[in-house]
């Protein structure tokens, strides 16, 4: 039983040191093999590419601006006197029709005002009266004396008596007309005071705020104190702050579109620019003639007006609003960091790959460049499959590559 244990100890261990270094053998041999591959036939790394294709749309170059919107037309209706709101017509919202009833003061004290004008004006007409009944007398007797001296019977200053007392009642005659002038328009103003305690909407719109309520006293001696606002929403106007390094560009009548927070995908869009403000908004904050902190942002307003019959549009909204300077409709188009390097007379150059994928050089015409996307004029296809850029960012090797031109 040992001899067998003994012989298959010496069976089964002596296959084993042979297999060992058999595969030791085989494993060197594959290494160097490997050496030998690698140094002297170098596998050239296989590059990745980010592509896109050739497309067709629409393309714009616009200046980007943000926009404040505003009613077209917006009016403080306030009080021209004193006194207490004794009625509040309208709450916010309400629409309001030209001459219709807003507010009413306490119109006690112009009452009386206008009560005492006319007494005034009253007492001065009868006053007038008199001296006339007064003149007609000194008329007469001046009159008389004068014939008695004619006549050589009568005393010089008894005419000279009734001369001064003839001038003296026309003088206080005109004083009163004077007088009466004065009154006149006392009464005048008197009636316009009470009238401004009827406070009316001067133009149709909506009322868009209400700072009184009913109650309060308003005192317009240092200013008019603002009782509501009322504003025409069926149209408004949209200030958009152009920078000053996008200014030079953009002239009037250039097309405009915006969008708004609420509606982002939807394009408010046929208007045109109606005018650009002369001074940056910075001048209304301005004491001085000096200029602004050469730090500080300068922007200039752009002005347009768009129609609002629904009323989606609001006073204070945002807008994001695009000025167009130059677009080109239904072209091709390919991403503007797909073009490698530019050339003179609008030439680029661009690598596209084929239907072997074989990277390709080509020479093309461009046109519109946002710097987004760039319009192709000539070189290209529809759906031509274009190279942007290698996935590891490395530079796209043009060696032994073929090159064509459009």
């Amino acid at each position: 039983m040992s001899d067998r244990l003994f012989g298959v100890d010496i069976f089964m261990t002596f296959p084993k040191k042979i297999t060992i270094k058999f595969l030791a053998l085989i494993a060197i041999i594959l290494l160097v093999l490997f050496i030998f591959v690698s140094v002297f036939f170098p596998s050239t790394p296989t590059t990745r590419y980010i592509t896109t294709q050739v497309a067709r749309g629409n393309l714009e170059k616009t200046v980007l601006a943000d926009g404040k919107i505003s009613a077209f037309k917006l009016v403080n209706v306030g009080a021209q006197v004193s006194g207490q709101i004794k009625k509040l017509y309208v709450k916010l919202g309400d629409e309001v029709k030209v001459g219709q009833m807003i507010a009413e003061i306490d119109d006690l004290k112009q009452k009386n005002d206008l009560k005492q004008s006319e007494a005034s004006l009253t007492s001065l007409e009868a006053q007038r009266k008199a001296k006339e009944a007064n003149l007609k007398n000194y008329q007469l007797t001046y009159d008389r004396q004068l014939k008695l001296v004619k006549k050589g019977v009568g005393v010089q200053s008894d005419l000279d008596a009734a001369e001064a007392q003839l001038d003296a009642i026309k003088a206080d005659i005109a004083s009163l007309d004077a007088d009466i002038i004065r009154a006149r328009i006392a009464v005048d103003t008197a009636q316009v005071n009470l009238g401004y305690t009827k406070i009316t909407s001067p133009i149709d719109g909506v009322v868009v705020a209400t700072p009184v309520e009913e109650g309060q006293t308003v005192n317009s001696v240092q200013s008019a104190p603002t009782i509501v606002k009322v504003a025409q929403l069926d149209k408004m106007t949209v200030e958009a702050q152009i920078s000053e390094a996008d200014v030079i560009n953009v002239t009037t009548g250039m097309p405009i579109y915006f969008t708004i927070l609420g509606l982002p995908e939807q394009r408010f869009e046929g208007l045109t620019l109606r005018a650009i403000e002369p001074a940056p908004t910075s001048i209304n904050n301005e004491t001085t003639s000096s200029s602004s902190s050469t730090n500080s942002a300068i922007y200039y307003n752009g002005l347009f007006d768009v129609d609002n019959p629904k009323h989606i549009l609001r006073i204070s909204m945002s807008a994001q609003v695009y000025i167009i300077l130059d677009q080109a409709k239904d072209v091709l188009y390919i991403p503007s960091n797909a073009i490698q390097r530019k050339l003179n007379n609008n030439l680029a150059i661009v690598f596209v790959l084929d239907d072997n994928q074989k990277l390709i050089e080509k020479e093309i015409q461009y046109g519109l460049d946002n710097h987004v996307n760039v319009e192709v004029k000539g070189g290209l296809k529809e759906n031509d499959t274009i190279v942007v850029s290698t996935f590891d960012g490395s530079t796209i090797s043009n060696q032994r590559m073929p090159r064509g031109k459009f």
